[in-house]
C-alpha cells in the first residue's frame, strides 16, 4: 500500500486495518490508544528539550551572547544534560506541606497540556482526535493547568508560593476571556469549531489575510493573551524571581520541578499550534491569487513542515516578547486586560459578525 506524505489519512487507516485483522475491536482501541500515548510522550519530550535549547539560543542572540556551545555540537546536548541532572536530584520533602496535593499538582499541569495537544491537527489526516467542538475542547482543558498551579502554591506552605499561585489564578482567569473571544472571532468567520474544518476553510487563503482587519486584531490579541496565560515574560509575575524566589514552584525540586518547567514550554507550543491552525491556515501552504507557478512550488512542501514552520514562527515571537519587554506589575497586567483587550475584543467580534453577515470577507 502506497502512502502519500501530503495526506496521512491512508497511513492512519493502514495502521487501523492492520490491527483490525490481528485482534478484536476492543483490543484494537486499546492498542491504538497506547500507540498514540507513546507517540505523544516521545513528541512531548523532544519538543520540550528542543524549545529549552531554542530559547537559550534566542535569548543569547537578543543579548549578543553565545548561548550553549560546549556540550555536544552547538551545545545541542546541554538540555539533555540538564534533564539528566534534574532526574537524579533528590526530591526534598517539605515539612508541614500537604503531601497529597503537593505531589499531585505537577501531574495536573502535565495532564492538562497532554489533553490539549491531543486535539491539534499536525497535518492532513494526522490528529489523535478530531472533535466537532475542537476549539471549545482546547479552551476547556488548557485552562485546567491553573488548578495545578493553585494547588502547588497552596500546598507548599510557603508564602512566596502562595502569592505566586494567587497571581497566576488572577492572571489566567482574566486573560482566558480574551483568548476565548479572539478564537470565537475566527469561529464566527469559519462557521465551525472543528479544527480540521477550520484548516480546510483556509485552503484558498489564511484567515489572517481573508478575514480583514478583525482577524488581524484577533490574532494580535490572541498572541498577547496566550503569552500571559502561559505565564511567559513579560507576564511571568507568578514566578517573578526578584520578588518571589521562584513563585508557585519554589519548594519543588528534581523531576517535579522539571514537570512545571516542561509544561511551560509545551503550553507555549500548544498556544502557537492553535494560533497557526486558526489564523495561519495550519498545514495549508501559502497561495497568492493566480500565481500558479508560485502556488505549485508551495504545494510541493509537505503539510507537516508548513505546520511546524508556522508554529515555530509564533514561538519565536513569544520568545522575542520575553527577552524584549520588561516585566509588568500585577496592576498593569490586569489593567491591560480589563480596560483595553477585553473591550477591543467585544467590539471586534461584533465587527467580524457584521462582515460575515454582509459577506464582505474574501
Amino acid at each position: 500500500m502506497s502512502f502519500n506524505i501530503y495526506d496521512l489519512t491512508s497511513f492512519t487507516e493502514w495502521i487501523h486495518n492492520s490491527l483490525s485483522q490481528a485482534m478484536s475491536p476492543g483490543w484494537v482501541t486499546v492498542t491504538e490508544m497506547v500507540i498514540v500515548g507513546v507517540a505523544f510522550l516521545t513528541f512531548y519530550a523532544i519538543v520540550g528539550l528542543f524549545l529549552v535549547y531554542a530559547e537559550r539560543k534566542v535569548c543569547a542572540f537578543m543579548q549578543n551572547r553565545l548561548g550553549p556551545n560546549r556540550v555536544g555540537p552547538f551545545g545541542l546536548f546541554q538540555t539533555i544534560a540538564d534533564l539528566t541532572k534534574l532526574l537524579f536530584v533528590e526530591l526534598v520533602s517539605i515539612r508541614k506541606a500537604d503531601k497529597v496535593l503537593f505531589n499531585l499538582a505537577p501531574f495536573i499541569v502535565i495532564i492538562a497540556s497532554f489533553m490539549a495537544i491531543a486535539a491539534i491537527p499536525f497535518a492532513k489526516g494526522l490528529h489523535a482526535i478530531d472533535l466537532n467542538i475542537g476549539v471549545l475542547y482546547v479552551l476547556a482543558v488548557s485552562s485546567l493547568g491553573v488548578i495545578g498551579i493553585l494547588l502547588a502554591g497552596w500546598s507548599s506552605n510557603n508564602k512566596y508560593s502562595l502569592i505566586g499561585a494567587m497571581r497566576s489564578g488572577a492572571q489566567v482567569v482574566s486573560y482566558e476571556l480574551s483568548v476565548g473571544l479572539s478564537l470565537l472571532t475566527i469561529v464566527v468567520l469559519a462557521g465551525t469549531m472543528q479544527l480540521s474544518e477550520i484548516v480546510e476553510a483556509q485552503r484558498h487563503g489564511w484567515f489572517i489575510f481573508t478575514g480583514h482587519i478583525p482577524a488581524f486584531i484577533a490574532f494580535v490579541i490572541f498572541i498577547i493573551s496566550s503569552t500571559a496565560e502561559t505565564n511567559r515574560g513579560p507576564f511571568d509575575l507568578a514566578e517573578a524571581e526578584s520578588e518571589l524566589t521562584a513563585g508557585f514552584h519554589t519548594e519543588y525540586s528534581g523531576i517535579k520541578f522539571a514537570f512545571f518547567f516542561l509544561a511551560e514550554y509545551i503550553n507555549m507550543f500548544i498556544v502557537a499550534s492553535i494560533a497557526s491552525t486558526l489564523f495561519l491556515g495550519g498545514w495549508m501552504p501559502l497561495h497568492i491569487g493566480s500565481w500558479e507557478g508560485f502556488n505549485n512550488v508551495m504545494d510541493f512542501i509537505p503539510p507537516f513542515f508548513w505546520y511546524l514552520g508556522k508554529t515555530g514562527f509564533i514561538i519565536f515571537i513569544m520568545m522575542w516578547f520575553k527577552w524584549t519587554f520588561p516585566r509588568l506589575r500585577i496592576d498593569q497586567l490586569l489593567k491591560l486586560e480589563w480596560k483595553y483587550l477585553l473591550p477591543i475584543n467585544l467590539v471586534n467580534i461584533l465587527l467580524m459578525a457584521l462582515i460575515v453577515l454582509l459577506e464582505w470577507h474574501f
